[in-house]
């Protein structure tokens, strides 16, 4: 095994090991810094990689960071099926703690995944706005499992989406709320708003 600049034994990562390396040091770095500011250099210095291995594995700075989002979001998306034999408040609630559990595993996943710069880059904004209309769809197969939602719901949910997004980055920012707390308050908004009893 070849020593690292570090001084320290470089290890050998299998092929879908190091690209989900690089995919997770690209999401803490998007998340922490404007898209202008990150350099896919950067990446490779810090996972300790040549360059041209990096661009062996995303081309341009533009696919790395629709890759970066595109990886968060299918994980948030994998993580939050629902369990359709529920009641509809239980299958609300389950899916949020498990998109919060998420949030916790993965800030800067989350961060890169809603509030970086990166997200004006084309081709991101198209990967954000279909997880955002699964995540949509899904939530609609809840509430309405045997008929086609009225428009009306379909934006309220969207807007719903929005909400727990903003709720979301406030606790990674501050931490007053626990989870708990956090999962009632976005099931009780969305309950309240479709009118459904909680």
């Amino acid at each position: 095994m070849a020593p690292s600049t570090s001084g320290k034994p470089r290890s050998r990562l299998s092929t879908a090991e190091r690209r989900e390396q690089l995919l997770r040091i690209g999401a803490r770095l998007f998340a922490e810094r404007p898209y202008d500011d990150v350099w896919i250099e950067q990446v490779a210095d810090i996972a300790e990689v040549s360059r041209g291995l990096l661009y062996h594995y995303f081309p341009t700075k533009r696919d790395f960071v629709t890759e970066v989002i595109r990886s968060q979001g299918e994980r948030l998306l994998e993580m939050t099926k629902s369990d359709p034999t529920l009641p509809v408040e239980e299958q609300l609630t389950a899916g949020l703690d498990a998109y919060l559990r998420y949030v916790e595993a993965n800030e800067d996943g989350y961060r890169a995944l809603h509030s970086g710069t990166s997200i004006a880059v084309d081709g991101v904004r198209e990967v954000l706005d279909n997880n955002f209309a699964e995540q949509g769809r899904r939530i609609l197969e809840v509430l309405c499992p045997d008929s086609e939602p009225p428009e009306a719901l379909r934006v309220l949910v969207r807007g719903w989406l929005a909400f727990v997004v903003a709720v979301c980055l406030d606790w990674l920012k501050y931490r007053r709320l626990t989870r708990g707390e956090i999962r009632d308050l976005c099931a009780k908004a969305l309950l309240d708003i479709v009118d459904l009893p909680t």
